[in-house]
């Protein structure tokens, strides 16, 4: 696996990569930017610089992919989707245009700022929203893959990105990463694991745990939570009989609402849920936040020894 590094590392990368195969590509970024200025120095026409306000950004990206272009706009807040989600709707899912709006936080990446500036909801925003795809990569591999398979596909799509380094998952060769896939991390028959964005490195530190208790864990990185990988969970879990999602949001609607809607109607178990339950955000460091939250290894331990008891057999 490759060494800790930003996200935005891959997605940069995977912008310029795909702009010489595909040549109406173009960006819009806040005033701010969110990219460390390789596509703009490289693509000084291809790039945007939108106003002052997210909703700047939403109708600057929709008019320029009605002009035939294809869009990624990012914006240097966590504000992009819930103060625009009604533009979002209008202008861009509606008529599904090719604009692919980019998220470079997850909410524990704001702590300092507190509740108002931490959305713990997008994922259950933007999965609620008719034929938006939703992406949450583990690391900058899979951030530059998704980038890079989205470039060369229609529609609307929310990437969901992680601020800071973060600890490699795949190599720079591991392949494709298709919308609507997962890829197991690990293979077992004692709990099956769905994880997404940074809490994919959190589950791979609980398998580890779990396998020394004798259980072993089979982790699967759901990368794409809209589409989910249905028939993927649903072999893991047919071995394994439980299940625990592990993700960083809230309780409803984002990848455990998506796992427990596939499960509960095509192969009933025991599910445990590690996230922020139903609360806001709060102040504190991303660290103090995923302690006080559980979004941790030990969390995960914990609820997969509750479901491996009660499982499916």
């Amino acid at each position: 696996m490759t060494g800790p590094s930003p996200m935005w590392h891959g997605y940069e990368e995977a912008l310029c990569r795909s702009a010489l195969d595909v040549p109406h590509l173009v960006v819009v970024d806040s005033r701010e930017g969110t990219l460390g200025g390789e596509f703009r120095d490289r693509f000084p026409h291809r790039f945007f610089v939108a106003g002052t306000s997210e909703q700047e950004v939403v109708l600057t990206a929709a008019g320029l992919a009605l002009g035939g272009k294809k869009v990624f706009a990012s914006w240097s807040s966590p504000f992009l989707v819930g103060r625009s989600y009604d533009l979002i709707r209008s202008a861009i899912a509606i008529p599904a245009l090719s604009v692919v709006l980019v998220s470079p936080f997850g909410w524990l990446d704001r702590g300092p700022s507190g509740a108002h500036h931490q959305l713990v909801e997008d994922l259950g925003l933007m999965t609620a929203m008719p034929g938006m795809p939703v992406l949450v990569p583990s690391d900058g591999v899979s951030a530059r893959c998704l980038i890079e398979r989205l470039a060369r596909s229609e529609g609307p799509a929310y990437v969901r990105l992680t601020a800071g380094n973060v600890p490699g998952v795949y190599q720079d060769d591991d392949g494709d990463f298709p919308l609507g896939g997962a890829r197991f991390l690990t293979r077992g028959d004692g709990v099956t694991i769905c994880a997404c964005g940074i809490m994919v490195h959190e589950a791979l530190k609980a398998a580890r745990v779990l396998s020394s208790q004798g259980i072993e864990a089979e982790v699967i990185d759901c990368y794409s939570v809209r589409p989910l990988a249905e028939q993927v969970v649903l072999s893991s879990v047919r071995r394994t009989g439980c299940c625990v999602v592990a993700e960083e949001h809230s309780l409803h609607g984002g990848l455990g609402s998506a796992v427990c809607q596939c499960l509960s109607s095509r192969y009933p178990v025991p599910v445990g849920m590690v996230c922020a339950d139903d609360r806001f955000g709060q102040s504190g460091s991303p660290e103090e936040l995923r302690e006080f939250y559980g979004l941790t290894a030990g969390r995960i331990v914990s609820s997969a020894v509750q479901v491996f008891s009660m499982r499916r057999r």
